[in-house]
């Protein structure tokens, strides 16, 4: 069920929707936690040594800047990433190779194009399984320009293969998937 949901063109890639919120939430936390473990200690005049967060958070406002300086910079990352942004168009979303022998070497190409007014950098490109071997372009597609996804496809086995392709991109959404299939004897 897990592999159907990671291969659907549908439904984006969950780790992609979670990862970047649960990164900064994360990076917060572990910033509060570094702030308040690393707080000077002070000593009171009998010699009892308490910490400033005990003293009744002496720090207290030095850290409410720090953290409104951190969430500011976070919002700001995510506005200029939001202005980077672009969109594609692939020509076509499935490649079918027909009837191919187990093992045969089989190669296609999906062309992207640019659809967007920021250049398209295609940060990556992977398959769902080892049988499949994308190769993404090296440089910035140019609003309006297009170019290719290489994809080689040794499937094995027998009946219908079926295999995902993912283009990670500065797009929304992040992930776009295609696919490749075939029947083996």
């Amino acid at each position: 069920m897990c592999s159907m949901l990671l291969e659907s063109p549908t439904i984006p890639n969950f780790a992609s929707l979670i990862y970047k919120p649960m990164k900064k939430h994360t990076l917060l936390v572990a910033g509060l936690l570094l702030l308040s473990a690393c707080t000077e200690s002070k000593e009171k005049a009998n010699g009892e040594v308490v910490s400033a967060i005990e003293a009744g958070g002496e720090n207290d406002a030095e850290y409410m800047k720090e953290i409104e300086e951190f969430e500011r910079q976070s919002r700001l990352e995510e506005q200029a990433e939001k202005a980077a942004q672009t969109s594609l168009k692939v020509d076509k979303m499935e490649h079918d190779f027909g009837k191919v022998a187990a093992d045969s070497d089989n190669k296609c190409v999906f062309t992207v194009t640019n659809t967007g007014k920021n250049p398209l950098i295609i940060s990556d490109v992977s398959a769902s399984c080892g049988c499949t071997t994308p190769k993404k372009p090296e440089k910035p597609i140019a609003p309006g320009k297009s170019d290719v996804i290489e994809v080689g496809f040794k499937p094995n086995g027998s009946g219908k293969i079926e295999k995902t392709v993912s283009i990670q991109a500065n797009t929304d959404p992040k992930i776009t998937t295609v696919k490749v299939k075939a029947t083996l004897p």
